[in-house]
C-alpha cells in the first residue's frame, strides 16, 4: 500500500499583502501586491502580474460563453520586496526590535516591514 507523501512547505521571504517588484520574466519591472502565497509550491500570485486569458464555454442553455482574465502564480524567487516610500526594490534581512520581536527589514532603506 502506497504511503501518502507529506506536503512540503518552503520558507519564503514574502507574505500575503507585501508589495513586491518582479525581477525576472515577461513582467519584469512591474510592481504589485501579493494576493496569495503558495508555500507548498514556493509560488506567489501578484496583482496585475502574469495575467492569462481563459475562454469559458457556456454552462447553461441560453448563456453565452465568456473570456476571463486571471492572475496566475509566479515563483517566489522572481519577486523582490519593494519600498513604496522610496520607490526601490531591496533584499530582506531579519532583525530584532528592542522588545525582542523578530521583524523583517529592507536592506537598502532600513525600513521595517512587519
Amino acid at each position: 500500500m502506497a504511503r501518502q507523501k507529506e506536503k512540503e512547505f518552503h520558507k519564503m521571504h514574502v507574505k500575503t499583502g507585501d508589495t513586491v517588484q518582479v525581477i525576472a520574466g515577461k513582467d519584469k519591472g512591474k510592481v504589485g501586491e501579493i494576493i496569495k502565497a503558495l508555500p507548498e509550491l514556493s509560488k506567489v500570485v501578484v496583482k496585475g502580474v502574469n495575467i492569462k486569458t481563459k475562454h469559458l464555454k457556456p454552462q447553461q442553455e441560453g448563456e453565452s460563453g465568456r473570456i476571463m482574465t486571471q492572475e496566475y502564480p509566479i515563483h517566489s524567487s522572481n519577486v523582490m520586496l519593494y519600498s513604496t516610500k522610496q520607490n526601490v526594490a531591496s533584499r530582506v534581512c531579519y532583525t530584532f526590535t528592542p522588545e525582542g520581536k523578530k521583524v523583517r527589514k529592507l536592506k537598502k532603506t532600513g525600513e521595517i516591514i512587519d
